[in-house]
């Protein structure tokens, strides 16, 4: 089976960054990707250089590397514009702690909040319907959630929660950006 056609996950991505001398997570640059490629559609190459400048490499360490890196890309695509609607942002799974997982949310929403910073005008997000901002009004309490938390489910429960909010308001930012991509019934649209 190729990395084209296997599922990556957070520790097959975080693997990449050890790889290369890197600690960081990979959860903040996932956040960035999404939010690149609902706004801006980012080329793999342009993709492939934000993740080296991040590691402090000029290129990746080998072949695979980059294919593992260029396929976190190729999926992430692939399940923005999937009538499934089966986005899944990078994060750590149950086999980290909730504490783990709640600062890998935390640095998703830093990552995406980054982008929309950098991309959005005033001008477009008049653009985006009710539902989409008020999703996105409430990323920055994501990005300043504490991490500082035990193995309890209510935690649990609350993390899932925010990580599904986080989820959709991703896919919502994509189709609204991607009218038609994926076919999904519209049920606020913008009024012009």
């Amino acid at each position: 089976m190729s990395l084209i056609d296997e599922r990556q996950d957070f520790s097959d991505i975080a693997d990449v960054f050890l790889l290369h001398g890197s600690m960081q997570s990979p959860t903040f640059l996932d956040g960035r990707l999404c939010a690149l490629l609902a706004l801006k559609d980012v080329s793999a190459d342009t993709w492939l250089e934000e993740v080296c400048l991040s590691l402090g490499v000029e290129q990746p360490r080998n072949p695979e590397s980059a294919e593992r890196l260029l396929g976190w890309r190729r999926q992430t695509v692939a399940a923005l514009s999937a009538s499934e609607l089966n986005y899944e942002p990078l994060l750590p799974d149950e086999l980290f702690s909730l504490a783990e997982q709640a600062q890998g949310l935390r640095e998703w929403a830093l990552g995406f909040l980054e982008v929309l910073e950098e991309v959005v005008d005033d001008d477009q997000r008049a653009q985006w319907s009710k539902t989409l901002c008020e999703a996105m009004d409430d990323l920055p309490a994501l990005a300043r959630i504490d991490a500082d938390i035990d193995n309890s489910t209510e935690n649990e429960n609350d993390l899932s929660a925010l990580t599904e909010h986080a989820r959709m308001t991703a896919m919502m930012l994509y189709t609204e950006q991607h009218p038609g991509q994926p076919q999904v019934e519209q049920s606020d649209a913008p009024v012009h």
